[in-house]
């Protein structure tokens, strides 16, 4: 399979504290790779590299969009790198909680519109048109995710599941290769970690998109995962597939504490 995200010896510094210590790590297309590790581990801080929000100190990150050249991403914004085709949610939910969960999801669809700030002023046909495919292909991302019921909703009125789930349709609406989720399954309820994994499954299996995930949830970590990184103290420890990951005695250190040689 064609490597979609390279990155190497990536080093996050802040003042004198590293976040991230020489990491390698690499998605492969239609590939669900999972990123694990204790609390502090510096999972979230690899994913803000990589997605513009910190520009790190070493290292490199380079992009193999599809059909297009490769990129390396190091100090672009993080609009650029959407653009490229990165999408990510967060630990916290970060819908625009007083609009509409159409709304929510036609946002997503702006990096993709090519009417600028002359076209929303004077709306000629072209951008008129192009406002209304935003809306048609907005409800069907919604339908997609299993949120068509809620489109006219306020966001914050929404079930917790399906607010995750919005954000995930959001991003969805940039049209990404590499989609980024970021502890998605947390303080969801046994029945809404089950659609979620059927609802990452389809996207893999039914959108061709790559999926890098963070998750603490050890079910959904080895149910979903073709590949699995473990992280501790910014480096990556081990990798591998869920059999291996799962038996391997540095790992359950790293998270239990325990001597190897035990």
């Amino acid at each position: 399979m064609k490597t979609i995200l390279k990155v190497k010896n990536l080093i996050m510094n802040f003042g004198g504290l590293r976040a991230l210590d020489h990491l390698d790590i690499q998605v492969r297309e239609e590939e669900i790779v999972a990123l694990i590790g204790p609390n502090g581990a510096g999972k979230t801080t690899f994913f803000n590299c990589i997605t513009g929000i910190f520009p790190p100190t070493g290292g490199e990150i380079i992009l193999f969009p599809p059909k297009k050249k490769s990129k390396r991403a190091n100090r672009l914004k993080p609009n650029k790198i959407t653009e490229i085709g990165l999408a990510r949610t967060f630990q916290n939910i970060r819908l625009f909680q007083n609009m509409t969960v159409l709304e929510n999801v036609m946002i997503g669809r702006h990096c993709r519109m090519s009417s600028g700030i002359v076209g929303a002023i004077f709306r000629g046909k072209a951008t008129v048109k192009e406002e209304e495919q935003v809306v048609e292909d907005s409800f069907k991302i919604l339908k997609k995710i299993g949120l068509s019921e809620y489109v006219n909703e306020i966001a914050m009125n929404l079930p917790y599941g399906a607010q995750r789930r919005l954000e995930i349709a959001r991003a969805m609406a940039t049209e990404p290769f590499l989609l980024l989720l970021d502890e998605p399954a947390a303080g969801m309820n046994i029945q809404e970690t089950k659609d979620l994994n059927e609802l990452i499954l389809r996207i893999r299996d039914e959108e061709k998109i790559s999926i890098l995930l963070i998750e603490h949830d050890m079910r959904v970590v080895m149910s979903l995962s073709d590949h699995i990184v473990v992280m501790d103290y910014g480096k990556k420890i081990a990798e591998g597939t869920t059999e291996e990951i799962k038996n391997n005695p540095v790992v359950i250190k790293a998270y239990l504490g325990e001597d190897i040689d035990a």
